[in-house]
């Protein structure tokens, strides 16, 4: 086992840690919100029962929809063909070699955009922000085989489970390897903080925001 993995090993198992935590700590009453009322809790989309705020995600394949879960469903749905859980491993990449005629390949129309492993496709997947959420696109086979040729770390993307964010709207461009519900994530902040044509607030502080965030919780490729 090489010196990373088993820094992505030692991760994963303090994140587990985390999420135990966090679970021994939730109890069984709800958060009050300022008028004295309880808060909402959420509930997992598949059995319904109420989950903590760091619940665990699966996504449903067919649809590539993010389903909220709690322990129970997460273990015993994990396996099913229909779902696939969400990955684990933040990893940013602060020398991937992602050059403009590589990038104009990909065909992708703004310079924001996730990328995939689709088994449902058996092929890669692009997906960047919209007003109206996220558009998908194939990606073409041979620019991705460039890319993988250039950054061999890409071709050990869990399908399903993670995607290669890139932001080229930033100077230096962005690049990091995120679990797929924080991509979603991402799309849905984009989404509610969209103005006018251009998107405003959405592309110049909610974008830097993400990418902060999961700068700082990254280990950290050089």
């Amino acid at each position: 086992m090489s010196r990373l993995d088993d820094i992505v090993t030692a991760r994963r198992r303090a994140e587990t840690l985390a999420r135990i935590r966090t679970l021994a700590q939730s109890g069984a009453g709800s958060r009050p919100v300022p008028d004295g009322r309880p808060a909402a809790q959420e509930r997992c989309d598949l059995c319904r029962t109420t989950v903590p705020d760091d619940h665990r995600h699966l996504l449903q394949l067919s649809e590539r929809r993010i389903v909220c879960v709690c322990e129970a469903c997460w273990a015993l749905r994990s396996g099913d063909a229909e779902y696939r859980p969400t990955g684990m491993r933040t990893l940013w990449l602060e020398q991937l070699e992602f050059d403009d005629e590589t990038w104009g390949a990909m065909q992708i129309p703004i310079g924001l955009a996730f990328m995939m492993r689709s088994s449902v496709s058996d092929g890669m997947v692009a997906f960047y922000p919209s007003p109206a959420g996220a558009t998908e696109s194939e990606l073409s086979l041979e620019a991705w085989a460039s890319l993988v040729a250039l950054n061999p770390i890409l071709a050990e993307l869990e399908a399903d489970a993670e995607a290669l964010v890139v932001n080229r709207l930033a100077e230096p461009h962005q690049h990091v390897i995120a679990p797929i519900d924080d991509c979603y994530a991402l799309v849905g902040l984009i989404k509610s903080r969209w103005e006018g044509i251009s998107g405003g607030a959405a592309l110049e502080q909610a974008v830097p925001e993400f990418f902060d965030a999961m700068r700082a919780r990254a280990l950290v490729l050089r």
